[in-house]
């Protein structure tokens, strides 16, 4: 007894491909390396000893390239994405809104309220994105984060950033 197949059309099939989360993101790297790669194009590159203005750039280029190319790969050798279920409008862009707004109230704060404060800011602001994490996950992330702010940041590069206000 065979089982045969049903034949899918090739555009169904290219569709099927591309609804995959991890061939998008991959593609989405590898366009952003490409056009970044072609603004740094007259940049100079220099030597590993001598780096030119266009070195690090290039080099990350090509990192997020293959980066998008190990992505997209991995999404290719997955099974057809399965369906998700079409909620509220505002669920889907909770995650695009409370994301964006996070990196907004830090921006804004870090010189007011300090490296400490404004991460804290950060993160719960950011928390607001998914209904999933609870608010003990969010304090000890935060804490991590600013420890390792602190010890980068200030103590590494010396960098004059408000740790505190200044009130």
């Amino acid at each position: 007894m065979t089982t045969q197949v049903p034949h899918v059309a090739p555009a169904e099939r290219v569709r099927r491909i591309c609804a995959r989360k991890n061939v998008r993101a991959g593609l989405m790297f590898i366009v952003i390396a490409i056009l970044g790669l072609w603004i740094a194009r007259n940049y100079t590159v220099g030597t590993a000893l001598r780096m030119g203005t266009g070195y690090m750039p290039r080099l990350l280029l090509w990192c997020l390239f293959l980066l998008g190319a190990v992505i997209a790969l991995q999404g290719l050798r997955e099974t057809d994405a399965p369906v998700r279920p079409n909620g509220p409008a505002w669920e889907r862009l909770r995650p695009i809104v409370f994301v964006t707004a996070s990196m907004v109230t830090f921006a804004l704060c870090v010189e007011r309220l300090g490296l400490v404060v404004s991460i804290f800011l950060l993160m719960f602001v950011g928390s607001l994105a998914t209904r999933e994490l609870r608010l003990i996950e969010t304090l000890l992330t935060s804490v991590v984060l600013i420890v390792l702010s602190l010890a980068v940041f200030i103590l590494g590069l010396d960098l004059t950033i408000p740790v505190w206000p200044d009130w």
